[in-house]
């Protein structure tokens, strides 16, 4: 099974290196603004990937991909076919394991598409950083040391940065996917990120720390701050790109209605559908997701 391949030691194992695709000649240095509504802007530093392959057969492989960065190194899980007609960047909500995700992993390779799971900062998994912090985020962005960024600007460019590798390394639309607080940050990335194909959100809504400024009566730098990381600051950024959100009727973690609020705030194209299940990514979301993909690209689960 692939959950052995996630856990076992000393398996013989390939390693290959790989540059992102970037600008030739000089690099702009890596930077950030946040404008007077709250939109976030990045120039990210470059990073390299070391890909190990921990299975690959007929079929599909699996691999761990360790995004390589100034900040520190990201780990990434991915599994693809050998000609992807499309791939997924996955970010994880709170307590997600890659371990939880290996039948989705193979099932989205079987159907023809690459699934990538990121390991984001702060997760308490293999990447390191703290867990997400408005309050230190908030220190950092009023210092404004462009050499010490704030974490959750930091895990947006990890986000593009894997779009970017896998982009060139298949050669095919990439899109920007996640779950529960996975999904606020795959939000943002695919509004900053116009190279995105789209966004699909899972059990997702708006963070409330907008709101909950507002309510203090919070303005200037506070509220921007606040605003730039808001899912729904950037959803009417991604059309004509599509946004594709899923939901289940009784979430008991993020309810519905706060995820339809999130979901108005999108421009077309965009499709809201109710799931099955409790909160989060499952079988009945995989369906659908690959269900909606096989309309575009022609492939089946």
């Amino acid at each position: 099974m692939m959950r052995g391949y996630f856990a076992a030691a000393g398996l013989a194992l390939l390693v290959v290196l790989a540059l992102f695709a970037g600008c030739t000649g000089s690099t702009p240095s890596p930077s950030y603004s946040v404008d007077k509504s709250g939109v976030l802007s990045v120039t990210c530093p470059q990073a390299t990937a070391n890909e190990t392959v921990l299975v690959t057969n007929s079929t599909y492989t699996v691999s761990r991909y360790v995004l390589s960065t100034p900040t520190g190194n990201v780990v990434t899980y991915l599994s693809y076919p050998e000609k992807p007609k499309a791939v997924l960047v996955y970010i994880p909500g709170a307590g997600e394991r890659v371990a939880g995700h290996a039948d989705r992993m193979l099932a989205y390779a079987q159907a023809g598409y690459a699934f990538m799971f990121v390991d984001t900062r702060g997760r308490g998994g293999e990447t390191e950083g703290y867990a997400f912090s408005p309050q230190e985020d908030y220190a950092k962005f009023k210092a404004n040391n462009q050499n010490d960024w704030p974490e959750f600007y930091e895990t947006i460019c990890d986000i593009s940065s894997a779009r970017a590798l896998l982009a060139a390394k298949f050669g095919v639309p990439v899109y920007a996917v996640g779950g529960s607080n996975g999904g606020r940050y795959a939000a943002v990335a695919a509004g900053t990120d116009k190279n995105f194909a789209g966004y699909i959100g899972i059990s997702t809504a708006d963070w409330g720390l907008k709101d909950a400024v507002l309510a203090q009566g919070g303005s200037g730098d506070v509220l921007r701050f606040a605003e730039s990381l808001e899912p729904g600051t950037y959803l009417p950024k991604i059309s004509p790109r599509p946004v594709w959100m899923y939901h289940n009727a009784t979430d008991p973690v993020i309810p519905y209605a706060l995820g339809e609020a999130l979901y108005a705030t999108a421009g077309e194209p965009k499709t809201f559908t109710e799931f099955n299940g409790g909160h989060g990514i499952d079988s009945d979301v995989d369906n659908k997701i690959i269900a909606h993909l096989a309309q575009i690209y022609g492939t089946q689960a």
